[in-house]
């Protein structure tokens, strides 16, 4: 499922980020793949040990706990620290597929150990009239889809999915990207649970009869719990 998550980021956040990262200190993206990545990857990331990438990671990870929209969609359990990328002057990353299983480092509330790679999340922090290019293009059975938001929105979709960023050809294109492990391993049931959620408050903004919403908001936990890794 690759949704659109709109407004993680108000306008003065993004402005915060942006101010941050525009003076930060850059290295070659390539650090952080292997060898098979590092031949299609062209871009500058925040090194992994920047304390600046540590503390808007954690910024990040603070807003979209508090969003409803994208916990129905992820249902997450672990994360990966986020990172921070740039592209500018022909910068790409060519088609590829993320690594199934992350080592991650010990955070406060998160032990050090390793996370499956269920899920894909990019959080756009420059317009898109601010670069050429940069498009963020995910394949899956349905084809390929362009992906290229206003900042301060994000989108999540299945790590599993061969993806690529089209080159950027004039401006930067700045974003925050990171991957989670979700509740629920399997993507469909992932999508037939946010689809029950949606409704279920769909359902309760509407008025609906509260007997009947209570019922499927029963079927919605009962689900997650017969489906639900912890």
């Amino acid at each position: 499922m690759l949704l659109h998550v709109a407004g993680v980021l108000d306008a003065d956040q993004i402005a915060e980020f942006r101010r941050a990262l525009d003076s930060a200190d850059w290295i070659d993206g390539r650090a952080t793949v292997g060898a098979q990545g590092a031949r299609v990857k062209r871009n500058q990331q925040l090194a992994d040990s920047s304390p600046l990438r540590e503390q808007l990671g954690q910024r990040v990870l603070q807003l979209l706990g508090a969003n409803p929209l994208f916990h129905a969609a992820a249902l997450p359990l672990r994360f990966l620290p986020p990172r921070f990328n740039r592209y500018e002057g022909g910068g790409e990353y060519g088609f590829h597929v993320d690594g199934s299983v992350m080592a991650v480092a010990a955070t406060p509330g998160q032990p050090a150990g390793q996370m499956r790679s269920d899920i894909a999340c990019t959080l756009f922090l420059s317009e898109p009239d601010e670069y050429d290019g940069g498009e963020l293009i995910v394949s899956d059975t349905y084809g390929e889809h362009e992906v290229k938001l206003p900042a301060g929105d994000c989108v999540v979709y299945p790590a599993s999915s061969l993806h690529k960023v089209q080159p950027v050809t004039c401006g930067a294109r700045v974003a925050c990207f990171f991957w989670m492990q979700s509740l629920v391993r399997d993507e469909g049931r992932r999508r037939l649970l946010f689809e029950l959620d949606t409704s279920i408050q769909t359902l309760t903004a509407s008025g609906a009869d509260h007997a009947a919403v209570l019922t499927l908001t029963s079927v919605y936990h009962n689900l997650l719990r017969r489906w639900a890794e912890t």
